[in-house]
């Protein structure tokens, strides 16, 4: 009778000892298997590894938002474009001319900018000697703050110059017409410390 102990077969007991063992030593391997795949060694711990070097800096991603102002923030000066502006380049002997500036927002995004009276400056001059000054004699100066939008132009309202001299000592004076006959005056406008590049020069006559 053949036992698990004592063999009884045509071969010798080494070999179905031997047989046994391999069956014995693959059952086990296939459970160590099965036991590795149900319970992974580390999983118990969800956050991963720091690999950052001893002494290395963790990388920053470069902003562009220093370079490009918020939709709303105030205006850049870069970004703003003053013009002069007179409704005619030469004018007759009764003709006052009308003066105002233009204020574009050359930048990509909208920004908000005082253009009240407290802020705008028209400036004639002729030569390098100042003629006519719209700060001199202004009175109730206002604040507007305005948003401009990214490219739009906005136009002041034109005022008449009276072709006087101004100065602050002259408001409630008669103030004698300047010099006409076809001399040369040029107009500058300013808003708070923003100037415009260029003047426009018209004619009296």
């Amino acid at each position: 009778m053949s036992t698990f102990r004592t063999p009884v077969g045509p071969q010798s007991p080494r070999v179905y000892w031997r047989r046994r063992l391999i069956l014995g030593l693959g059952v086990l391997a296939v459970i160590v298997i099965i036991i590795l795949i149900v319970v992974r060694p580390g999983s118990g711990s969800p956050t991963p590894a720091d690999t950052t070097k001893p002494g290395s800096s963790p990388s920053v991603k470069p902003s562009t938002a220093a370079s490009v102002p918020a939709a709303g923030a105030a205006c850049v000066p870069a970004r703003i474009t003053l013009l002069a502006v007179t409704d005619k380049t030469t004018y007759a002997s009764t003709e006052q001319p009308k003066i105002s500036m233009s204020i574009t927002n050359t930048g990509t995004v909208a920004c908000t900018m005082n253009l009240g009276s407290t802020q705008q400056e028209l400036i004639i001059t002729s030569g390098s000697e100042t003629i006519w000054n719209s700060k001199d004699c202004q009175t109730a100066a206002v604040d507007t703050p305005v948003t401009l939008k990214a490219g739009e132009v906005r136009t002041t309202p034109a005022i008449g110059w009276d072709r006087t001299r101004s100065a602050t000592s002259t408001c409630d004076a008669s103030r004698p017409p300047v010099t006409a006959g076809g001399a040369s005056y040029h107009l500058g406008v300013k808003v708070g410390s923003l100037s415009s590049k260029v003047t426009a020069q018209f004619l009296l006559n």
